[in-house]
């Protein structure tokens, strides 16, 4: 897997779909909305002065009843659910004339129902979807997920009470689903306070309000099943799992710990059919309450960046290395006049620590380097060519990128004298080669001609036209010096080598068993 230290995109409501299982997971917003754009002066109030802060974790609070079990949860679902909101949001859809329509059918059936088109134009029509959402301040600051309001027209935040207000965006973060929103009231409103969520434990009691399928207050309980979840949304979100029941329409509303403080905010399911089978995952709270204050501060949420590419560091990849632990992250490719590229960060290097706190893997750098801000320094501790050294970078912001596909790549117009290594035919880069795989000029190595399909290359998708760029982080330039990194790693005991190879999508490390043929 590959993971840039940047802005990941999201899909809206279909995130990940498992193909043998048919299992689908979902955003629990009830419809799928257009990418919003807030404009610069939707956050032209007065901003408030003091950031939300996580509550303080209070070890004398009773969780628990003598006999392991909550009595009740109904005092504490009194206390919060007056702050826990219901979002419509209306948007402009666009309906389809009737010969539009017509041009979707097939020939035959058009002939026949032509007479009955009326020719009329596409007209607008009005669509609603409905979230969740809290309070968590008195002058109305509303947090809800990004995928509830995003591309809304119009934002109506309705209270258990029965009063609706028209909401205004102050800001959203599509990478991390959060978005937040402000709405005017005469009187104080009702809040919840964040929690801490580093302090949840797997078995933990969790009740999640909202508003299911419209059903507005609904509550359920349940335990936390699991923390940490990566759940391929991107590098900033590891998810709290709970298996208190959510559906769509949940999306925005809180999960609460016993002691009635926001510990995450339900956000996704993992379900056959839509429904809940007891599957859900919410946002935790630490990560909620950094992105409320930048958007307060901001409108928007601004990242580190670092400029490389980078993987994580595979058991495979770290036998093949020597390394004692498959921990750190390994530079695949350094943008050029990136803030690495500046700093001396090399291809094939380890970053193991970054400000003196180990990394445990790609995401974990990532996450590290987004909480940085533009001009700050991190000392980033590097293992290179099994030397350690200290590399200190001063972290730039993160903009968005377009990253142009290559095309596919032509057959050789002359035959070329091919090397056949670990399940590889091999050739040296000339400029015929370069013209007939269409190979960039800045891209250096050995050209793969041929890929044995029992090959360790085939099993990590390597295909002819492809580059073979380094052996164990060593560039080479011929068969003869992959050959020569191979004899060397046989020398040392080891039974593999790691190969990076630059192909169709990217760069990318693997290990290659050096007896294959």
């Amino acid at each position: 897997m590959t993971t840039e230290t940047g802005v990941v995109g999201r899909h809206k409501r279909l995130l990940a779909v498992g193909a043998a299982a048919g299992i689908v997971l979902f955003g629990l917003g009830a419809f799928a909305l257009v990418p919003n754009q807030p404009s610069s002066d939707q956050n032209n109030e007065a901003p408030i002065e003091r950031p939300f802060q996580l509550a303080a974790l209070d070890s004398k609070t009773p969780r628990m009843l003598e006999n392991g079990a909550p009595f009740s949860f109904a005092d504490l679902v009194e206390r919060v659910s007056p702050a826990v909101v219901t979002i419509n949001v209306e948007e402009e859809e666009t309906q389809q004339s009737a010969a539009a329509q017509l041009q979707n059918l097939p020939p035959q059936l058009r002939q026949f129902l032509a007479p009955f088109g009326d020719g009329q134009q596409a007209q607008p029509r009005r669509g609603i979807s409905m979230g969740s959402g809290f309070i968590i301040n008195k002058d109305g600051l509303v947090v809800t997920n990004n995928h509830v309001v995003e591309g809304g027209k119009k934002i109506t935040v309705k209270l258990p009470d029965g009063r609706q207000f028209e909401g205004k965006l102050v800001g959203s973060d599509a990478a991390t689903d959060v978005a937040l929103v402000k709405i005017k009231s005469d009187k104080p409103l009702p809040t919840v306070e964040f929690g801490d969520d580093r302090g949840v434990r797997v078995g933990d009691w969790v009740v999640a309000v909202g508003n299911p399928y419209g059903l507005s207050n609904t509550v359920t309980a349940g335990i936390v099943s699991s923390i940490g979840r990566a759940i391929g949304n991107g590098p900033y979100t590891d998810f709290i799992q709970i298996d208190a029941p959510i559906n769509r329409g949940n999306s925005g509303g809180p999960t609460f710990d016993l002691r009635g403080q926001v510990i995450g905010m339900n956000s996704m399911i993992f379900s056959p059919s839509g429904g809940s089978v007891g599957i859900g995952f919410a946002i935790p709270s630490s990560t909620i309450h950094d992105v409320v204050n930048q958007l307060l501060a901001h409108g928007h949420v601004t990242r580190g960046w670092l400029g490389v590419q980078i993987q994580p560091i595979t058991p495979d990849i770290a036998t093949s290395l020597g390394l004692a632990s498959p921990k750190g992250a390994i530079i695949q490719q350094v943008v050029a006049d990136s803030p690495a590229a500046k700093a001396g960060l090399a291809q094939g290097d380890i970053v193991t620590a970054i400000n003196g706190k180990g990394v445990e893997d790609a995401r974990d750098l990532t996450r590290h380097i987004a909480a940085l801000q533009a001009g700050e320094k991190a000392s980033l501790t590097v293992n290179r060519q099994d030397q350690v050294k200290t590399i200190t970078v001063t972290i730039a912001s993160r903009k968005e990128e377009k990253l142009a596909a290559n095309e596919p790549a032509a057959p050789p117009s002359a035959p070329l004298h091919v090397a056949n290594v670990m399940g590889l035919g091999l050739v040296a880069i000339t400029p015929d080669a370069r013209r007939a795989y269409n190979i960039d000029n800045d891209i250096n190595g050995v050209l793969i001609t041929k890929v044995d399909p029992n090959s360790d290359a085939a099993q990590n998708g390597v295909q002819p036209g492809d580059v073979l760029v380094s052996v164990s982080r060593a560039p080479v330039k011929t068969p003869a010096d992959v050959q020569g990194r191979i004899a060397e790693a046989k020398s040392a005991g080891r039974k593999s080598v790691l190969l990076l190879v630059n192909g169709q999508g990217g760069q990318l490390y693997f290990t290659s068993d050096i007896n294959q043929t």
